[in-house]
């Protein structure tokens, strides 16, 4: 018996709730299939029940970035201080309440809160970056360096310049 989306939906939830934990994180291809049979008439109801796995464009990436770092049990203050800026510019830069033109400073913000390459194209993308690029010298340093568990910014920094390019910038 082939089960639609409210019952898949309210199985999940069950399921989640019997475990005594919340559902953090919907996988696209999971939201991509529901789509696939959702008629338009049902969009709203879409939109209401994945509400929290849909990104927002002015707080998206807070809360993926908050989120990444919550489950690493990685405090923010830690991350302003790896990354060398202040508690507060770093709160606005993370809030998006002052956007930055800076990819390096997001790049070194997911470099201090151990983010994996998959966690930091993403957090790359919802900031509005493009991701990391295997094609650029520079990216593929870091690419490298993630792929290896090398969350430190100063020896991220010393592998670029080993390789003949500039460190991530200071802003």
């Amino acid at each position: 018996m082939r089960t639609n989306y409210w019952q898949r939906s309210a199985r999940l939830k069950t399921a989640k709730h019997n475990k005594g934990e919340l559902m953090e994180n919907r996988p696209t291809e999971e939201l991509d299939k529901i789509l696939s049979e959702t008629k338009p008439e049902g969009i709203g109801d879409y939109l209401m029940e994945n509400r929290q796995f849909i990104a927002d464009d002015k707080k998206g990436f807070y809360y993926y970035y908050k989120n990444v770092i919550d489950s690493k049990h990685i405090k923010l203050r830690d991350v302003y201080e790896r990354v060398d800026v202040s508690e507060s510019y770093g709160s606005k830069i993370v809030s998006m309440e002052k956007h930055t033109t800076d990819r390096d400073l997001i790049i070194k913000m997911c470099l201090a809160g151990h983010f994996s390459l998959l966690e930091m194209n993403r957090a790359l993308k919802l900031y509005g970056f493009n991701p990391l690029y295997a094609r650029d010298r520079k990216d593929a340093v870091v690419i490298v360096a993630l792929n290896n568990h090398i969350y430190s910014i100063e020896k991220v920094n010393e592998m670029l310049k080993e390789n003949g390019l500039e460190g991530l910038s200071k802003e």
